[in-house]
């Protein structure tokens, strides 16, 4: 079974959640072709702010309705990640939310300490693992992308999605990344990043792309340019490599202790 999916590369304005919401609304409205999955960036509704006591919502905020309104009103399943407040404590949320208004969730459990991250936000423990038609998808967040280990597909996942702001004097450890993603777990891999500035002057220039298990290109956003890229992923593909190559068999067994 095939898949289509739709991924947003866009300039965040920082601190500016009505301003962004329209904006990521104005993008989807000018990209014609229909996508089963739409994933949007890390932190898509006020840029990667470390103001969570400013910017925080509950599950019931702006861009969580904002999320369900587009959601049903595209008939697909719309992701990213934002800045939420639940029982006393901040996370750096991603929200697989779907056509009917119900949704799941991954907490980024890697917190970006060289931005403070970790002293404002509490990390997630849990990993989601969610289906999509016949599809199972794994959802990161950013900094996630440098450790192997939580990203290991244990052949219980078929494509593995990063949201990220990741800046551009790193970039290049992203492109490389996310093709060593790709081909040792044997999956598909879109990662999604932003463009533009924040207001500290650091620089983003995108590189959203979608690569198969060889590590190949299907799409990549033009660089420093917002855009909305479109790809279609081949279940029967992947299942015939891994048929045929299958190195997942030999992958060796480990226990991740939190």
């Amino acid at each position: 079974m095939n898949l289509s999916i739709k991924l947003v590369q866009a300039s965040l304005q920082w601190e500016n959640i009505q301003e962004n919401l329209d904006h990521l609304g104005q993008l989807l409205e000018k990209s014609y072709d229909p996508a089963e999955l739409i994933i949007l960036p890390e932190s898509f509704p006020t840029g990667f702010t470390m103001n969570v006591t400013g910017f925080g919502e509950d599950l019931n905020g702006k861009a969580m309705t904002w999320m369900a309104t587009q959601a049903a009103k595209r008939n697909c399943i719309i992701t990213g990640s934002l800045i939420i407040l639940d029982h006393g404590k901040y996370y750096n949320r991603l929200v697989w939310m779907k056509p009917d208004g119900s949704y799941e969730y991954y907490d980024k459990k890697h917190l970006f300490r060289m931005a403070g991250e970790d002293l404002h936000f509490t990390p997630g423990s849990r990993k989601l693992i969610t289906r999509l038609n016949d599809w199972r998808v794994r959802p990161l967040v950013c900094y996630d992308l440098r450790f192997p280990v939580w990203s290991r597909n244990v052949n219980d996942y078929d494509l593995l999605i990063y949201v990220a702001n990741w800046p551009d004097n790193r970039i290049d450890v992203w492109n490389t990344l996310l093709k060593a993603r790709a081909m040792e777990n044997q999956c598909y891999v879109a990662g999604v990043n932003i463009t533009g500035r924040d207001n500290d002057g650091t620089s983003y220039s995108g590189h959203s792309a979608v690569i198969d298990f060889r590590g190949n290109i299907l799409a990549s956003a033009p660089l420093n340019e917002e855009a909305v890229i479109n790809a279609g992923l081949s279940l029967e593909s992947l299942k015939d490599y891994k048929l045929n190559f299958p190195s997942y068999l030999d992958a060796d067994e480990f226990e991740i202790q939190n």
